[in-house]
């Protein structure tokens, strides 16, 4: 089972630990990617994500594909878009399986993949005014 969103609401860690429950699973693993008020020794006041309309397609792509995973039994992911405060959570991911390498495992994976492939940009806000685009093509 894979469940991925692109949303322009607030994301839940408990809801997508929910998600993933399995009588089977020994591990659920998440992770949060969370605004932090630095970049590169810059102070950051906000970030806003923009997605392409391709968005949520490509981040179910990515979700199914670390669910296709033999030990995965399931997979939960979540990227915010918007204006984003500092310690707002961008991108939720959670996986269950049997064991915890595993577990571990599958999350960096689907963490990783979304990451590369997702069309999100980021701009940042810097505390002295200037802004500046991350991830555009």
């Amino acid at each position: 089972m894979a469940i991925a969103e692109v949303l322009d609401t607030p994301l839940d860690l408990a809801a997508h630990e929910k998600a993933v429950a399995d009588p089977r699973a020994g591990a659920v693993v998440s992770f949060q990617g969370v605004v932090r008020d630095h970049d590169d020794g810059r102070g950051v006041t906000l970030l806003e994500y923009e997605g392409h309309p391709s968005a949520a397609a490509v981040l179910r792509e990515v979700a199914a594909e670390i669910a296709a995973d033999p030990d995965v039994y399931a997979v939960a992911v979540s990227h915010r878009i918007g204006t984003l405060a500092i310690g707002d959570v961008a991108l939720v991911a959670t996986v269950s399986t049997a064991h915890r390498a595993a577990a571990f495992a599958a999350c960096a994976r689907l963490v990783d993949e979304a990451k590369a492939r997702l069309p999100i940009w980021k701009r940042q806000v810097f505390a002295d005014g200037t802004e500046e685009w991350v991830n555009c093509p």
